[in-house]
């Protein structure tokens, strides 16, 4: 068994000339009393004050399916995530593996060496090279972000576009694009919930936590916690949500106004040329990606082709849209 150290890093470090710290803004913010600024708080899912993941420092850790062996001082190592499997992808280029310090993190830290990535990102695997690339050149120009202030993984993204040089973005847009992208998210319909904290831009289950309503919302949540905390890009999420949200949604999805999403995603909503795979997709990134582009918030070059297709949407609405694109094979 190969094993490997994930070293110490601090997560504070100066970015586009502004200093960059995750958690202590957010937890000043929340000690305010600053609350969501979007009517779908589920979807930019905030860090719980004084709320984190128990971890075991510095003890050999495995997963399964990995011959592997790495010893974490620091499982938020934004600069050297562990990559459990190598053998499902190609090699990863430098930009994707460790990032540039300190301006650009390891894009496989947040999206994962295999891009599936997390309910707090995007997963990115399988998607077109243009459209990466295009997408980087809207975080830069200042043409996208996130409805939600608060959400640092989107500012996280600001940053790095701002950063990151166009020969490290075509890289890792070509990297990415060439992944095949797999079945990552369980979409179960239902009334009920665990009631959940935020910890790492993710949901959680509460200790002694009880049931709870699920009412009009998408609760995406890690299969195993551990494992998702360890960084395994073989252990993937379910997606609670609203009973009938998906046939609803394959209603919205695929019939009604003359910007019917199959007629530029494709009739198997795999895509088409350099627009975006939408099937399989996290459900919680899809409607922020739909109210962002709604609220004015995604201006970039293609943006304007969704406008009629968003301008009308209500929140129940994205809820089922993004339920039944999510429930698709990708």
């Amino acid at each position: 068994m190969k094993k490997f150290t994930i070293n110490t890093v601090v997560i504070s470090f100066l970015l586009a000339g502004f200093q960059l710290d995750f958690q202590s803004s957010v937890n000043a913010a929340e000690a305010e009393g600053v609350l969501s600024n979007t009517p779908m708080p589920w979807a930019y899912a905030i860090n719980t004050p004084d709320i984190d993941v128990p971890f075991a420092f510095n003890v050999p850790r495995t997963v399964p399916d990995s011959e592997l062996e790495f010893v974490f001082t620091n499982p938020r190592n934004l600069y050297q995530p562990p990559d459990w499997h190598p053998q499902d992808h190609p090699l990863m280029p430098e930009i994707v593996a460790s990032g540039r310090e300190p301006a650009v993190f390891a894009c496989a830290y947040c999206h994962l060496p295999n891009g599936q990535g997390r309910p707090e990102n995007a997963s990115i695997a399988g998607l077109p090279q243009a459209y990466i690339i295009q997408q980087m050149a809207d975080w830069r120009a200042g043409l996208r972000r996130s409805s939600e202030p608060l959400h640092g993984p989107a500012s996280a993204m600001q940053a790095i576009g701002f950063n990151a040089t166009e020969d490290e973005v075509a890289i890792a847009a070509a990297y990415f694009s060439s992944l095949v992208p797999r079945k990552w998210i369980r979409v179960v319909e239902t009334d009920t919930v665990p009631e959940t904290v935020v910890a790492g831009w993710m949901y959680i289950e509460a200790d002694g936590g009880s049931n709870e309503a699920i009412g009009n919302r998408i609760l995406e949540m890690p299969e195993d916690l551990e494992l998702t905390e360890l960084r395994d890009d073989h252990s993937g999420f379910i997606a609670y949500v609203p009973v009938g949200s998906i046939a609803r949604g394959e209603q919205l999805v695929r019939s009604g106004n003359d910007a019917v999403c199959t007629s530029c995603h494709g009739e198997d909503l795999r895509g088409l040329g350099p627009v975006p795979p939408l099937a399989g997709r996290s459900p919680s990134y899809i409607a922020r990606a739909l109210f962002d582009l709604q609220e004015g918030n995604r201006r970039g070059l293609w943006s304007p082709l969704m406008e009629d297709a968003v301008k009308d949407l209500s929140t129940s609405d994205m809820v089922a849209i993004a339920a039944y694109l999510s429930s698709l094979e990708p």
